[in-house]
Parts: structure tokens; sequence; C-alpha cells
């Protein structure tokens, strides 16, 4: 009988126990010796030794894992850990974190050790850092590390640098498998099997041409299945989906979704085969665009540090919260024009919060619904109609059946029942405002050319506020009082 106990799989946070236990005591020690100018001989030897502990337990982490550790420390035993980690570490956690980060921790390395860094990296990250930094002298150092590439890379990556932020070329790699249209089935695989490491997400061999343009594509699933003696041209796929390295990037998110692609190829407009697009950079691409709509509607952005200075952190909200003190004084402003029947009837001053609630969650839904829509590309002129209807429609029900449910509660509790029609009434009219808000809001941004996440839930909270406490008060003095 096999008593092979079952393998335990460690989650993120208990393979990051022993360091972090660590990286705790160290935090300990550097707060007893931060006030002094100079450390005793102890704490010095001290330092040393976690340096020792620290590097060792690194060792046994992966980059993904070395970046999230990054990103959750704070800057003094960010800095720590940053300095125990080897170059070809250094380099694989750092094309895993956020761009400001990035090139915060460059700034910070040595002059000697920075070349060391970045000569780690591939062409396609060099591009995409050069891309995102915004200190001269990291861009210079970025620079020099791209002219020590060899001549085909060197070029690869001056030519990815001209593609706009959201382009295909701007997300493609030039690691791929490419074979000649007369080679033979032997020799495709004699030529894979001589790669020294095969590209990632590797599940097919594209076909070329003797001028590179591409032909079509072989899964390798393929290439076992057939007689060693065959040609490639004639069993290769020639309906593959391919990209323009010019065509947005949305375009390419789609089709991975539609057809389960793992890798696809980028051509130019002459069919010239320029490189590769993978499931993992399409993958990148969509948790980055869902951080930095989640953050957008509520003037965040996803690219912050949580370790921001508090001051910078400070500033970079002050828009928004001047924004939310505006719209906040305007529906103040709303409320200030039914003191009077406030006064009279206090029980609307307890009901009216309820209402706007109400129609701010309803948006709020409205406003996921079409955000998403417009990335996927599934709202178009040809159904937005349709779709905006169906929103009012929605909501009109859900206004009408919670309306009435709340009028019911209203009239057990205060016995009145023109208010229970009033607070019916205004909850089934501010939903259906909250939802043609929830449409228009996502859609005037987008069509602005403006992220349709953009600061809409704050625009959103202040409609749905003013309306609702302009509706339920103003129907209530019109005919309660």
């Amino acid at each position: 009988m096999d008593q092979t106990q079952p393998t335990h799989t460690l989650s993120l946070q208990e393979r990051l126990e022993p360091v972090l236990s660590i990286l705790d005591r160290l935090d300990q020690t550097l707060s007893l010796t931060s006030h002094q100018e100079s450390p005793p001989l102890a704490h010095q030897v001290e330092l040393k030794n976690f340096n020792s502990e620290v590097i060792v337990c690194l060792e046994d982490l992966n980059p993904g894992e070395v970046a999230h550790l990054l990103e959750m420390l704070h800057p003094a035993l960010r800095a720590f850990v940053w300095k125990s980690l080897g170059a070809k570490m250094a380099a694989e956690a750092l094309i895993g974190l956020p761009s400001p980060l990035a090139e915060n921790l460059l700034i910070k390395t040595t002059e000697d050790t920075r070349p060391l860094i970045l000569d780690e990296l591939e062409p396609e990250d060099l591009a995409e850092l050069k891309d995102l930094v915004e200190n001269d002298h990291l861009k210079a150092s970025i620079s020099n590390a791209i002219e020590r590439l060899p001549d085909i890379e060197k070029e690869w990556v001056h030519k990815q640098l001209e593609y706009d932020d959201g382009q295909i070329g701007d997300s493609m790699s030039m690691d791929r498998l490419v074979i000649h249209e007369k080679a033979t089935v032997a020799q495709t695989v004699e030529m894979i099997q001589s790669q020294e490491e095969l590209p990632e997400q590797t599940d097919k061999v594209f076909v070329c041409d003797r001028f590179h343009r591409l032909l079509g594509e072989v899964p390798l699933m393929t290439l076992l299945r057939k007689p060693a003696g065959e040609t490639i041209v004639h069993i290769m796929n020639e309906q593959q989906v391919s990209f323009l390295d010019t065509d947005p990037i949305e375009e390419a998110i789609l089709a991975f979704e539609h057809y389960d692609l793992i890798s696809a190829p980028v051509v130019d407009r002459q069919r010239h085969l320029i490189g590769r697009l993978t499931i993992e950079a399409i993958s990148d691409i969509e948790r980055e665009q869902a951080e930095e709509q989640a953050l957008a509607r509520d003037g965040l952005k996803a690219d912050q540090d949580i370790f921001t200075p508090t001051l910078q952190s400070a500033r970079h909200r002050w828009s928004w919260l001047a924004l939310n003190l505006v719209t906040a004084f305007l529906a103040s402003g709303c409320i200030r024009l039914f003191e009077g029947a406030i006064t009279q009837l206090v029980a609307l001053a307890t009901l009216m919060p309820i209402v706007a609630s109400l129609g701010g969650n309803a948006g709020n839904q409205t406003i996921a619904l079409f955000i998403r829509g417009l990335g996927t590309n599934q709202i178009n002129d040809s159904n937005l109609r349709h779709l905006a209807t169906k929103e009012v429609c929605v909501n009109l029900i859900n206004g009408i059946m919670w309306g009435s449910l709340l009028g019911l509660i209203s009239f057990i509790i205060y016995q009145n029942m023109g208010l229970a029609l009033v607070l019916a009434t205004a909850t089934a009219l501010n939903l259906v405002l909250a939802s043609i808000i929830g449409v228009a809001v996502p859609l005037i941004l987008h069509r602005l050319g403006r992220d349709p996440a953009m600061g809409s839930s704050v625009i959103l909270t202040f409609c749905t506020d003013s309306l609702g406490f302009f509706i339920f008060l103003g129907l209530a003095a019109s005919f309660l009082l």
C-alpha cells in the first residue's frame, strides 16, 4: 500500500512568512538605532547577520513572490531587501512591479549595480521600462543598456519604442519559433530541439517565406503526429489569427478570449512577421486595466505606491476631494431649499438618505455594466439605444418594487399614506434617473477620449444625492404640506 503523504502547497503568505519574520526583527533593530548617530558595532554586525538570513530566504522565492514582497514593505525594509537581491533575481522581480516603484528602486541602486540589473532584462522589458520612467538619468542608463544589446535585439527595441501606448506592437515580444515553408517536420523538430530554451507560452511554430512574410502556423501537437518527411507547407494552418502591429490592444484582448489563444503572431502591413503576442501579456494588460478602472472610479491612480509619502498622497487626492466638496455643497443646497418642509415633517429627514442611497447603488450597477461593455467593445452605436432603454426599464421595475416596499414600511411606522406614496414615487424616479446618469457618464467620458471609469462614482453620487433629495423633498413640499 502506498504510504506517500500528499504534498501540501503553501500559500503566498506562508511562502513569505520566513523572510517576513526576519524583516520584522530587522525593523525593530532599525527602530532602536534610528536615533543614534553612530550605531554600536554590535548592531552593525547584527545587520550583516540579517542580510545573510534574508539572502538565504530569498533564494527559495520566485520572482513574482519577491515582487509582491517588495510592494508590501515600507521603504526602509524595501531598500534592504532590494540590496540583498542578485542582479538576475532583481531584474526578474523588477518587471512585476508598478512602474513608479520600479523606477524608484533603480534610481536608488548604485551606479555599479544598476547596469548589471538592466543587462539581465529582456529586450521588450527594456523598451517598456524606458517608455515608462521619467527620470532623465535613469533613461540614459536604460539607453546604454539597449546599446549593449546584440544588433538584432537593439534594432527590435528601437522599433518597439516607436509604438504608441495601447498599440499591439507595444505589448508584443520578439521571441518566437520560425521555420521556412520548405522545411520538413523532421527539420522543424530538430530546430526546436536545438533551442537552449523555448520561449514561454510556445504552442506553435510560425511558417514564413524567404522574405520573412507570415504564411501560416503549425501547432506543436500537429508536429508530433505527422510523418518526419512531411513538408511544413502541407500541414500548416493558413487561417491563423494574426494581428497588425498598429492595431489597438483591445482587439487582441477580445480575440484571445474568443479563440482561446495561447500565442499569436504580430505582422506589419506587408505581412512580415515582427513579433508575438502571448496570453501572459494579455492577462497582464487585463489585470492592469481592471485595477485602473476600479481605482479611477474614485479618482485614484493604479500605479501609485501604497507607501507613497503622506504629503504626496494627499496632493494626489486633492482635486477629487475638492470636486466632492463642491458637489456636497450643491446637494446640501437642495436640502436647504426645503428646510421649512423638513421642520414641519421631521420624518422627511429620516427617509431622504434612503432615496439617495438606493439611487446611488442602482447607478453604480449601471455604470459597472457600461464600463465593462465599452472596454470589451460590446457596446456600439447599433445596440446603444436598446441597452440604454433596457437599463432604464430594469431600474424602473426595481424602483417600483422597492419603492412600494419602502412606502409600506414608512406607512407602518408613521401612519401617513401621503408620505408613503411620496417615498415610493421618489424612489422609483431616482432609480430611473440613476440609470440614465449611469449610462451617460461612461459614454460621455468615452466619447471625449477619457477613461470611462475616471471619477464616475463621484459624479454619480453627486447626481443621485442632489436629485434624490430634490425629488423627494419637492414632492413632499408639493403634496404633503
